[in-house]
This record gives C-alpha cells, sequence and structure tokens, in this order.
C-alpha cells in the first residue's frame, strides 16, 4: 500500500509559519510518508505574515480564479505554491484579499480574536476541496489538522459524498491544544451550510465555538487522532462519545513511533 495518495490540510506549516505546535507536527508527517512512497499534497492558508518573496511562493493561474460562498456572499479564490527547501515537498496556499492578507493569523495587535474566523475557515475548506477538484488529484486519504480544518470530512460526505474525486477518500482529523474563547455569531451555522447538509447535521457547532468545530470534525471524520495526551482535558472530554466507532489516538510527535503510527492507520482505513 505504499503508493496512496495523502492529502495534508493544515492551518500552517514549517518553515513558513509556526505559531502552535500544528506547524512542526504537520512539516515531519508528510516527507516522512513521501519517503515510504506515498504521493503527497499539502493545502495551508496563506497568511499576511508569510514572507512570499523570501519563501519564493508564486500564484497558480490555472488553479485560481474559482469564487467560494461564504455565507450570502462570494470571494474569489487565489492559489499560490512554494517548494519546502529542504525536502521533494510543494506545499499549496489558499489566498484571498480579504480574508488572508492581514498581517497576523487569528488575533489583531490587541490579541482579540477576530470576529471572522469562522468565516475564513469555512472559506479555507471550501477552498481546499475545489482545488484539489481543479488539480485533478484523487486522494484515498485526507488528514484535517487543527479546528480550522474540521469542516472538510463534513463536507466531504455530504455536498461532495458523489464527487469522483472524494466518493472513496477516508478522513483523519487530528486535535491540537489551540483552543480558543471566543463564540462566534448565531450566522455560523447558516454560512457552513451548502447542499444536501440540513440543519439538524449541524448540531455539534450549535455552540458555535472551539469545542464546536472539533465535535463537527470529529463527528463526520473516520478516525480521531489527539496531537498530545493533554488534548483531552483541554476539551473536556467531548471526545469521548466518539471513543469506541473512531478508535481515538493520541499520537505525539515526540513519540519514536509517531511516523510508524500513522503508516498503519493510514493503511488500515484504505484496505
Amino acid at each position: 500500500m505504499g503508493n496512496l495518495k495523502i492529502l495534508y490540510v493544515s492551518s500552517e506549516i514549517n518553515p513558513f509559519l509556526k505559531s502552535s505546535e500544528v506547524a512542526d507536527y504537520v512539516r515531519k508527517l508528510p516527507q516522512s510518508m513521501q519517503e515510504r512512497g506515498m504521493e503527497i499534497r499539502i493545502l495551508v492558508p496563506r497568511f499576511g505574515i508569510i514572507n512570499e518573496r523570501k519563501n519564493r511562493l508564486h500564484e497558480v493561474v490555472r488553479l485560481s480564479g474559482i469564487n467560494i460562498n461564504v455565507g450570502d456572499e462570494e470571494k474569489p479564490l487565489t492559489i499560490k505554491v512554494a517548494s519546502i527547501p529542504s525536502a521533494k515537498l510543494q506545499v499549496y496556499f489558499i489566498d484571498n484579499e480579504d480574508y488572508f492578507h492581514r498581517k497576523s493569523v487569528f488575533k489583531d495587535k490587541q490579541e482579540r480574536f477576530y470576529n471572522d474566523n469562522d468565516e475564513r475557515a469555512i472559506f479555507f475548506c471550501k477552498g481546499v476541496i475545489e482545488t484539489v477538484k481543479k488539480l485533478g488529484w484523487a486522494p484515498d486519504i485526507v488528514h484535517c489538522n487543527d479546528w480550522m480544518t474540521s469542516l472538510i470530512p463534513m463536507y466531504l460526505k455530504t455536498t461532495y459524498k458523489n464527487d469522483p474525486m472524494f466518493k472513496d477518500a477516508k478522513t483523519i482529523f487530528t486535535v491540537y491544544n489551540t483552543g480558543f474563547e471566543h463564540k462566534f455569531s448565531e450566522d455560523l451555522i447558516k454560512k457552513v451550510k451548502m447542499m444536501d447538509i440540513e440543519d439538524d447535521m449541524l448540531k455539534s457547532l450549535e455552540s458555535a465555538d472551539f469545542n464546536g468545530f472539533i465535535k463537527i470534525g470529529a463527528e463526520y471524520s473516520d478516525r480521531v487522532t489527539k496531537a498530545s495526551k493533554e488534548v483531552e482535558s483541554s476539551i473536556n472530554g467531548l471526545l469521548t462519545e466518539f471513543e469506541e466507532s473512531k478508535k481515538i489516538n493520541v499520537i505525539e510527535a515526540n513519540n519514536g513511533n509517531y511516523i510508524d503510527s500513522y503508516y498503519e492507520i493510514y493503511n488500515e482505513l484504505t484496505e
């Protein structure tokens, strides 16, 4: 099973951006899987803090130009790409002027959480799926990392369930200690909805907070992993109801068996 196609989706990756443990976790895993013969694609947001010139980002014109619906608005999607210097890996960046040109990640200079971080997540998740469709590359595994990617498993199980690019794809959702206290506005559910998604499918998101995003990601993914033992207490045991059906694993990046553990999970899911 060494020739699996794995799509990694993350809020950040080293060396382009490191604001949390996510960046290092996602940096090592794709390269290790590529070295084991797997085909890799990586998609992250192009936060404004990422220096385009220094990191040699350039636009991929053939992938850009799609409009993404977020609530009642349409936002243009731009795709950029760069290579990780020390590895034979390309990283695709999801960009939009309104959402990602601020010189910060999730908070402003006064450390206030952006009110539209939910819209940024929705745009990113939809943008990832549409970009992969345009690439014409059908992943066997979609590995989603951090709360910002948590809507992807749901979209793949609903709106895109019959799409030839994704109909056989299995999803993994990895949870990190990246919690926030912010509560989003009441129209979150309306903004998240797409075709084939009813209100009752989004009950996990009704809290409109970090826990809601984690719960929806866990609910719709095929497997859930935790990046550290501390994650469980940070989200108040939210994942316990999925413990049996999802076989939730704690896979720490500093564990010597970290790569082997994921290699086994990927193959197990696709058997």
